[in-house]
């Protein structure tokens, strides 16, 4: 059994909403739970649109598989927030409720552990992609970092290894992005057309070796797949990335993941910080990257 008391912070979220999203639950399963009087709302079943109040004492009777799950590896931590290192391959979170191990789920087993509540996703990294995933340790802390990251007053830079030689060494991209979703597929475009958004990419090749540039990405702007679409569209596919790039050149390089990390945030605000001013200017990073220790080995990030 799980059970929570609700906030002050949480009084006035729908019951379905909250499990969901606390839990990573899809609908069906929580309607499952529900209908199976296995969610109790002060020792009584209440429907999904209940807007919780606070003090209300939340229980789940839902038994799920417990396994043992890798601990994460936190980068950054306080009584706000949490910066954890997701490794490729795994996912950020699951909202459709069917896979167990995902990054959220391995920060909130260790939470759980040292008996403190959930924390909430505020982003997520591609499944294929690694590096520094942010989390929040209430309510009012994820609508602030949603909030910054919107405004882009929290900067994320990326690495890739990308074939052949940028030039120039240092330049932006900007160009129109399509997003197929049926294909979960984004396509550079000529013109603006519907659905169609501008991105826009700024970069710098930090090193070059035997035909692959490694290279740093800094997002002006948040689309699906942007790095590796637009660095694709520019002729410089990333190695491992078969959506975007050749299946035969990263067989042959024996890489089955696009070589992207997410490897350095930065907190640029001051004021309109609001509780998390006093993160303004800090850097949180990743002090090695595999890819670049394999192919770039020596190059200082």
């Amino acid at each position: 059994m799980e059970e929570w008391t609700i906030r002050a912070g949480e009084a006035g979220k729908r019951l379905d909403a909250f499990l969901m999203e606390r839990k990573g639950w899809s609908r069906s399963f929580f309607m499952k739970a529900l209908r199976t009087k296995k969610i109790k709302v002060n020792g009584k079943k209440e429907e999904p649109s209940y807007r919780l109040k606070e003090g209300d004492r939340l229980r789940s009777f839902v038994l799920e598989e417990k396994r043992p799950l890798p601990p994460p590896e936190i980068l950054y931590e306080d009584d706000h927030i949490l910066a954890v290192n997701k490794p490729a391959g795994l996912l950020s979170l699951d909202v459709t409720g069917k896979t167990k191990d995902t990054m959220l789920e391995r920060v909130n087993c260790l939470l759980a552990e040292r008996g403190e509540t959930a924390a909430f996703p505020v982003h997520r990294i591609d499944f294929n992609t690694s590096g520094i995933l942010l989390l929040a340790k209430s309510l009012e802390d994820r609508d602030l970092l949603d909030r910054l990251i919107r405004e882009r007053k929290i900067r994320k830079s990326y690495l890739c290894v990308a074939e052949g030689r940028m030039t120039p060494p240092k330049g932006r991209l900007e160009d129109q992005l399509f997003k197929d979703a049926r294909k979960n597929r984004v396509y550079v475009v000529d013109h603006p057309v519907k659905g169609s958004k501008t991105a826009v990419t700024e970069y710098e090749v930090k090193s070059f070796r035997q035909g692959l540039s490694l290279v740093e990405c800094h997002l002006l702007t948040g689309r699906t797949h942007q790095i590796r679409c637009q660095m694709a569209h520019a002729d410089h596919p990333l190695l491992g990335d078969d959506k975007y790039g050749s299946k035969e050149w990263n067989r042959d390089k024996k890489e089955r993941r696009q070589l992207l990390c997410s490897y350095k945030t930065t907190f640029d605000f001051e004021e309109e910080g609001g509780a998390l001013s006093y993160l303004s200017g800090k850097t949180i990073r990743l002090s090695c990257v595999p890819f670049v220790e394999k192919y770039f080995k020596g190059v200082m990030i």
